[in-house]
């Protein structure tokens, strides 16, 4: 029997993808946002959060083109190979999946993070490690047990972290005081590359909507609805709990949980808690997204013959790929208890930038070279929407810090090395269509 004679199982419903969409993106960014934006901008914070949304917008609408073209599994992987060939494709692949296992590792970290808000025992030795351990075990087992299990827990945990930001706007906006929320000083412009890496990160994940697109009923339908309802959902909800966050909390650039803070003015104790939950359920989403996603970025690679086929084996009963799903958590827990949190989030924005460049590079090239359907979405304007997204990739790459860009150069020699060795012990492979 072949390493991939079963083949993956279409379970996944529109509303599904929807929430994998929304727990890609909001994350542990949202509780970190309100602080480090006011310490950086401050009241112009909220202007920058909104801006922030709308340019990430362009981004996702070459996504959401480049998605009504495909059902396969690999994403970014898969428009940058047809688009640029096997090389360029891998490279995306490869890198798109190290974000992945950094993303998983770094939420992983802050899992045990913010559940040492509760209790002090997690917060280091062995506490520590078996807070991340657990973390990452019961997510794995949950994407091995079945496609419908991950997706079943990523609309669980969707609307855990979303319901109490809504619940903190809710009852926040009645009780914001305008006349702390100052709008008509300018940011420091030292401050604004900064800052636009931040939001950046907090608007990343997206691009891995489409990952697992092979286990979507309809993925050219469901993919680019999913991303343009999450990219307009997610911007008016980090707009509005900005707003909040600066018109209740007191010094809010100084605050260490900006978001628990402003809940417990508004609604004293039980608001703390429960925004101190939706940490929890916030970074449990992102991280579930992470395991389910990175393993269908390995799965691609393997079935298309670029790395070795087990990787590709799908599980005779559940239908995962179960192997590149174990991989995942094998490689994410010692990186998880070595590094911390902001050098894997430092890596994984990085990293994503090679996801976002080869995607809006490849919408105007998957025009000449594929028919279009009655279901392709066509952006308007020619090439303006591609090429506004990749000027927006190459400002925030100017702002870069130089550690980060030396870890994403050497992660994309790391692929370069394992593509041209795959080449050489198994000669040229063609693609399986």
């Amino acid at each position: 029997m072949s390493a991939t004679s079963h083949s993956l199982l279409r379970a996944v419903s529109r509303w599904q993808v929807v929430a994998l969409s929304i727990n890609d993106v909001i994350g542990s960014g949202v509780y970190l946002l309100p602080t480090t934006a006011a310490l950086l901008l401050g009241g112009a914070s909220l202007w920058a959060v909104l801006l922030a949304g709308v340019c990430v917008l362009f981004i996702v609408l070459c996504f959401a083109e480049a998605g009504s073209l495909f059902d396969r599994p690999g994403g970014p992987y898969l428009y940058a190979r047809e688009a640029f060939g096997d090389f360029i494709g891998f490279e995306v692949g490869w890198m798109s999946w190290v974000v992945r296992v950094a993303a998983a590792a770094s939420l992983s970290n802050a899992f045990a993070l913010a559940f040492g808000a509760w209790t002090d025992a997690v917060d280091r030795g062995v506490g520590r490690a078996l807070a991340i351990g657990l973390c990452l075990a019961f997510l794995t087992a949950i994407n091995i047990a079945g496609v419908k299990h991950g997706a079943r827990t990523a609309v669980i945990l969707a609307v855990g972290k979303v319901l109490p930001l809504l619940v903190l706007i809710a009852f926040g906006l009645f009780a914001v005081d305008l006349s702390t929320v100052d709008l008509s000083t300018a940011p420091p412009t030292a401050k604004l590359g900064e800052a636009a890496f931040l939001l950046l990160y907090a608007y990343a994940g997206f691009e891995s909507t489409a990952a697992a697109a092979g286990e979507y009923k309809n993925a050219r339908r469901d993919v680019p609805f999913a991303l343009l309802l999450m990219i307009i959902g997610v911007t008016a909800i980090y707009t509005l709990v900005q707003l909040v966050a600066l018109g209740t909390v007191p010094d809010l650039a100084h605050a260490k949980q900006p978001l628990a803070a402003a809940a417990g003015i508004l609604l004293g104790p039980f608001g703390a808690s429960l925004l101190t939950v939706g940490a929890l359920m916030s970074i449990l989403g992102t991280n579930n997204n992470s395991m389910l996603n990175g393993a269908r970025y390995l799965y691609a690679l393997a079935e298309s013959g670029r790395l070795p086929g087990f990787f590709a084996r799908v599980h005779p009963r559940f239908r995962t790929p179960w192997i590149a799903i174990l991989t995942q958590m094998l490689l994410a827990l010692p990186l998880a208890l070595t590094g911390s949190f902001i050098e894997l989030a430092a890596l994984s924005v990085i990293a994503r930038m090679a996801a976002y460049i080869g995607t809006c590079a490849a919408v105007p090239v998957l025009r000449r070279k594929l028919p279009q359907s009655p279901r392709t979405i066509r952006l308007p304007g020619g090439p303006l929407i591609p090429i506004v997204a990749l000027g927006l990739c190459a400002f925030l790459l100017t702002f870069a810090r130089p550690r980060s860009l030396v870890l994403g150069a050497i992660a994309l020699a790391v692929g370069a090395v394992i593509y041209a060795a795959g080449r050489a012990s198994q000669g040229r492979v063609t693609p399986r269509p």
